[in-house]
């Protein structure tokens, strides 16, 4: 089992940088899938960014390909979201989710993720 915790958010202007980070105090960290998705308010959690266990292979968001980089250190149990050239439209609350796996496959559906962090607020001002 993962515990997964957030961090790094805050409030950012638009186009300026922040990066994103997931941690896990367990020791099965390798075992899993690890995503990032957002929520923004009156809207459903929606997939941004997703990494496989060996960080050899990312998939994205149409919507953030070029903008968002997803990352992870296993020797540090961390998944990482650096996001670059903010707009007021990536306002949300940002989680990190973690689906237990031997393969290889990334899902973008919310519901096939067993563990999730508690979120961290990205503000993007205009």
């Amino acid at each position: 089992q993962v515990q997964l915790v957030e961090s790094g958010g805050g409030l950012v202007q638009a186009e300026g940088q922040l990066r994103l980070s997931c941690s896990d105090s367990g020791r099965t960290f390798t075992s899993y899938i690890l995503s990032w998705f957002r929520q923004a308010p009156g809207k459903e959690r929606a997939f941004v960014a997703g990494i496989i266990r060996s960080g050899a292979t990312t998939y994205y968001a149409d919507s953030e390909k070029g903008r968002f980089t997803i990352t992870r250190d296993n020797a540090k149990n961390t998944v990482y979201l650096q996001k670059n050239s903010q707009k007021p439209g990536d306002t949300a609350v940002y989680y990190c989710a973690a689906h237990r796996t031997g393969g290889t496959l990334i899902y973008a559906r919310a519901a096939e993720y067993e563990y999730w962090g508690q979120g961290t607020q990205v503000t993007v001002s205009s």
